[in-house]
């Protein structure tokens, strides 16, 4: 693939990702509120977290909540954005390096393959008998 024809589709990657972006960026509506709260403010939500699974359950539920939070409202925007910047990066690297990716490539190719029995030699035990 000749480079200007690389810079052509990640100009159009850009352009759809980030358009994307701008979308739901200007369509986001606010964060809806919860009538009863976020439970992993409450420490009796959090002790019956620990109790039932320990600190790796509790750790498992703010990282939950976490992902989450990146696909609502305006984080979503963010997120196609970065998301789109990781593609466009990806499919540059891949497409300006295609014979990293092909099977006979060298690094493929030098590794090491089982020994033939009769080129092999004398085998630990010692000299050959005939």
């Amino acid at each position: 693939m000749t480079p200007r024809r690389i810079q052509q589709i990640s100009v159009v990657l850009l352009l759809l990702g980030f358009g994307a972006a701008l979308g739901l960026y200007l369509t986001a509506r606010p964060p809806e509120l919860d009538p009863f709260g976020n439970p992993l403010t409450s420490k009796k939500y959090l002790h019956e977290l620990r109790v039932m699974g320990g600190n790796a359950n509790v750790a498992f539920a703010e990282f939950e909540a976490w992902l989450q939070s990146l696909w609502q409202g305006k984080n979503r925007a963010v997120s196609v954005a970065v998301i789109t910047v990781f593609l466009t990066v990806g499919f540059r690297f891949v497409a300006r390096h295609p014979e990293l990716f092909r099977p006979d490539h060298p690094v493929a190719s030098e590794r090491p393959r089982p020994a033939d029995k009769a080129s092999s030699g004398p085998t630990r035990g010692g000299p050959e008998r005939s």
